[in-house]
Order: structure tokens, then sequence, then C-alpha cells
């Protein structure tokens, strides 16, 4: 086991892209504390993972809330007494042409998506400092490369981001701690089913070929499987990844290269 004895916390880690981190980082050896906004959902995944043998912590976490997200790693502290892997997975996505994109969306996207990975980040590095030691993975997309059509909130708070990302690298980097970014393609999620909906309300397309067309912008013509999200996040964790900070690390079967 790669990651025996860290301890992890994974936002949004009740369903999806979140779980299968927060499952992949258990077997490896971490404690994870999975907060949430639905907490049923962190419970769950918290329950699996205590049936691998590991500790687990299920909370109630708004990210966009600076006493909230506080209120949770303090729970960390109290447990485990350290922090040494922050996943900021937890988003929403908004899909509009800007025209018809109301400030109320804009607004809130940015708030959870890139405001969320701040608050997130600040309060995770006001431990890891001291400790001149921790991960912090960030959660973006391609989108946040190379934009997305009828998607510019979205775009925009993964493009920020990815500069959040860069920018903390340079802070951190000579204190032990490393801050990454994994930029998958559509990947299997509840943000793919929306954006299938959103496409065969607007269209005579089935849900199979909706769903064709969005896996067609990746050259691989497939759907990421959020599995192959936490293979990296787990990569990234490990010792030997520490030479890396600072990257953009695409998941997108050759959509973006650089």
């Amino acid at each position: 086991m790669r990651l025996e004895g860290k301890t992890a916390v994974v936002t949004g880690g009740g369903r999806g892209i979140g779980e299968a981190i927060a499952m992949a980082l258990a077997r490896e050896g971490c404690s994870v504390a999975v907060p949430d906004v639905i907490v049923p959902n962190a419970e769950k995944v918290a329950e699996q993972i205590r049936g691998l043998g590991r500790d687990a912590l299920a909370m109630h976490c708004d990210i966009t809330d600076p006493q909230s997200v506080e209120n949770a790693l303090a729970q960390v502290d109290q447990r485990w007494g350290k922090l040494d892997i922050l996943v900021n997975n937890a988003g929403i996505s908004y899909a509009n042409p800007v025209v018809d994109t109301a400030l109320e969306a804009w607004r809130r996207t940015l708030d959870v998506n890139l405001t969320g990975t701040f608050l997130c980040s600040q309060a995770a590095l006001r431990r890891m400092l001291p400790r001149k030691s921790g991960r912090i993975i960030n959660i973006a997309s391609t989108a946040g490369q190379i934009g997305e059509k009828n998607a510019s909130a979205y775009a925009a708070s993964k493009h920020g981001v990815l500069g959040l990302t860069r920018s903390l690298a340079l802070e951190t980097a000579t204190s032990g701690i490393t801050v990454n970014a994994i930029c998958p393609s559509w990947a299997q999620t509840n943000i793919l089913g929306q954006a299938v909906s959103t496409i065969t309300s607007k269209s005579s397309l089935t849900p199979e070929q909706a769903q064709a067309i969005l896996a067609g912008k990746n050259p691989q013509k497939r759907i990421i499987q959020p599995e192959e999200i936490a293979f990296v996040v787990v990569w990234l964790a490990c010792d030997e990844a520490f030479g890396l900070t600072g990257q953009a690390i695409g998941l997108s079967g050759g959509q973006v290269m650089h």
C-alpha cells in the first residue's frame, strides 16, 4: 500500500468521481474524510471505506462557506491530528449560451468551483505548511484548458482552478507540498447526464446519440471513467510524484496536448 498511514480529504466524495477517489485512496492505505453537502451520500461512502478496514469520517460541508470548511477540517484535526492529502473534487456545472446565462448562475458556478477550491486549499495549507508536507490535487477539466461552447461559467471557473493550481504550486515549492490539477474530458458523472439531457431536450437525438457526440470530443472516442481519475490522484499523492507540481494533467485521450 503506497499511502499507508496518510490522511485524505475528498470534497464532494459522496458520489461519482469523488466516491471513486475516496475508495482508491482508502485501498492504498489512507484514512479518508468525506465532506459533502449530501450527508447520506458521504455516510454511505465512509461505511464502504470502513469495510476496507480503514478509518473514515463523513460530514456536511459547504465549500463556499469558510466556517463550514474550517469546521470540517477541524474534525480531521481532532480525529487524526494531521492532513496529508486534499482532493478538491466538489463542483457543479451550468450550461447555457452566454447571452442566456443568468448572473446568479454565473456567480454560483464560480463560487462553488473556484472559490470553494480556494477556501479548501487555504484551510488545508494552514495545516500543511507548518509540517512542510502535503498534496493538493484539484479536479479541473479540459474546459479549463480550451474552453467549452455554451458553458462559459463552467469553463471560466475551471480556467481559474488551473491558475490557482499554478500559483499555489509556486508558493509551496520549497515547503514539501505539491499542487496539481487533473483535467478529464467528459467523464461518467451526473454532469454528463445533465449534458445529455440538455442536448436531447433541444434536438431529436436519443440519449445514446447525444452521449456519442460528447464522447467524440475525446480522440479515443470514449467517456472517461471515474476510476481512471482516481488512479491519477493516487499517483500524484505518492512520494514518487514529488517532482510534479503546478501541472494540469490531461486525461482526455489526447484531446488537449501541450
